[in-house]
């Protein structure tokens, strides 16, 4: 297979990926191109790449730069914006994480702990909703926590080591 056909088959299966992940497709193409391509992009060459529309580049570029993802890179004698992704797939992992907690985990903490705390009444129903409530919430805390250890994995000593190990 050739290089070029590895790059297109990688975009569209990363792209197809994503979406089992919540993410929208074409954001996640956008992302994979920008991962697999040597040089920063402008918008221009995205659209052409990825047939899409300009709006759509902009829109998903964007959401990427929003995410921590993506990042913009001045290009000497260029009036443009280039696009770059950053290619450290360990900081990738860890920003994707911590903002998938602040977006999804986090609000899901606060209302559950909302829905324990504020459920009037008395008798079996209101004691075991609650009693699920705290369960369900326990839960998401215990994950919570795991995400916070991947997230701060390089500020440890002992865990930046171990997180090299597993980078080789």
């Amino acid at each position: 297979m050739q290089l070029e056909d590895a790059k297109i088959k990688y975009i569209h299966t990363w792209g197809s990926l994503a979406t089992s992940w919540g993410i929208n497709k074409t954001m996640a193409q956008v992302h994979a191109l920008l991962l697999v391509t040597t040089k920063p992009m402008s918008a221009d060459e995205i659209m052409e790449a990825l047939k899409i529309s300009r709006g759509n580049v902009n829109m998903n570029v964007r959401a990427l730069i929003d995410w921590g993802i993506v990042r913009k890179e001045f290009v000497v004698g260029e009036r443009k914006e280039f696009f770059v992704a950053d290619k450290d797939i360990w900081e990738l992992f860890k920003q994707v994480t911590k903002e998938r907690k602040k977006r999804e985990v986090e609000p899901v903490l606060k209302v559950l702990d909302e829905l324990q705390e504020n459920v009037e009444g008395e008798g079996e129903d209101v004691k075991n909703f609650k009693k699920l409530m705290g369960d369900l919430s326990s839960v998401t805390n215990t994950v919570n926590g795991i995400l916070d250890k991947a997230i701060k994995a390089d500020e440890h000593w002992l865990l930046s080591n171990f997180t090299k190990m597993i980078k080789k």
